[in-house]
């Protein structure tokens, strides 16, 4: 009997996951808009915990989700894809806050991550 995609557990964790990169998406782009508006609301958005406690919920979410993933379908890709999207975001936590070029990097890396999450849950279908 094949499994229908609102009860498969891959498909769950990876739209959670999804969502988790679409509200890191627009943390950034809110984030950045603050910046430009309001001083100190752009400080408290930009504080680095947020980016620490994200990259991590990101980070664990990644690996419980695309690692399923790997074990339900046997395909790397998702895999792959989704850990570049982690890795670039890593990256980002170490660039200058100012100037935009840590939030250009982490919306791409958010983006990868993100892409990697639907290529997973394309392969469980």
């Amino acid at each position: 009997m094949a499994s229908t995609a609102h009860s498969h557990p891959t498909l769950k964790f990876d739209r959670l996951a999804i969502g988790l990169s679409g509200l890191c998406l627009v943390h950034c782009v809110a984030t950045t808009v603050f910046v430009a508006m309001v001083a100190s609301a752009g400080s408290m958005l930009g504080a680095p915990i947020f980016h620490e406690v994200g990259l991590s919920l990101a980070m664990l979410l990644g690996a419980v989700a695309l690692g399923k993933g790997v074990i339900d379908h046997g395909f790397m890709m998702p895999s792959a894809v989704g850990g570049l999207g982690l890795g670039v975001m890593a990256g980002a936590m170490t660039l200058p806050h100012e100037g935009g070029q840590e939030a250009i990097y982490t919306m791409g890396g958010v983006m990868i991550l993100a892409l990697g999450h639907r290529l997973n849950a394309i392969a469980a279908d």
